[in-house]
């Protein structure tokens, strides 16, 4: 994002959670991490400038698997084989809870901000272009995107506030993006050069 003669990059960092999440009967679980998820979205991260990207997981079992996936890449023979996924795969944290990743990153006064695929009743909203603005006049922005059917609503209230919905094309509105594209899309309208 350009600034006069400087160039100021927002500081940003996400987080995929992972508990507590609903799952297709609306009840609360916690889903497993997927190889995917950790690539994708760490890709698309180091892509646009976020400074951290926190898998969160309750479970140290699912978080040691998310360890040894980074460590193939960044030490192993992964990171011989490929040294642009060793790259992208440096902002990766894991940890167990967002108030933990939070204290990780270590940034006051970082606004916390859910995404969900619709308008969630009693949590502040905000539209792309607000969520942008606030990050250009040097607001930090901590994001957080749910897997399975996504957040709990009592979780999203809980955060500062909601980023508006990707909308699906007119006239059925159809929104079922993976998590994966979700987070692509939000990155580059927050934080890509237009």
């Amino acid at each position: 994002i350009s600034m006069s003669n400087e160039t100021y990059v927002p500081r940003l960092a996400v987080a995929l959670v992972h508990y507590p999440i609903l799952d297709r009967e609306k009840k609360i679980v916690a889903t497993n991490v997927t190889n995917f998820d950790i690539h994708d979205i760490a890709r698309a991260s180091r892509v646009y400038g976020v400074e951290n990207y926190f898998i969160i997981h309750p479970m140290r079992e699912q978080l040691m698997f998310v360890d040894r996936i980074l460590d193939h890449w960044r030490t192993g023979q992964g990171s011989k084989f490929n040294p642009y996924r060793k790259n992208a795969l440096g902002p990766v944290r894991t940890a167990e809870s967002v108030e933990k990743a939070l204290k990780e990153w270590a940034v006051e006064g970082a606004l916390v901000i859910a995404t969900h695929a619709r308008p969630v009743e009693g949590a502040k909203s905000y539209t792309f272009s607000e969520l942008r603005n606030l990050m250009i006049e040097k607001k930090p922005v901590f994001l957080i995107w749910g897997t399975g059917f996504g957040l709990t609503e009592e979780f999203m209230r809980s955060c500062d506030g909601v980023l508006e919905s990707i909308r699906g094309a007119p006239p059925d509105d159809f929104r079922h993006l993976s998590v994966r594209s979700a987070a692509s899309i939000c990155l580059d309208r927050l934080m890509g050069p237009w």
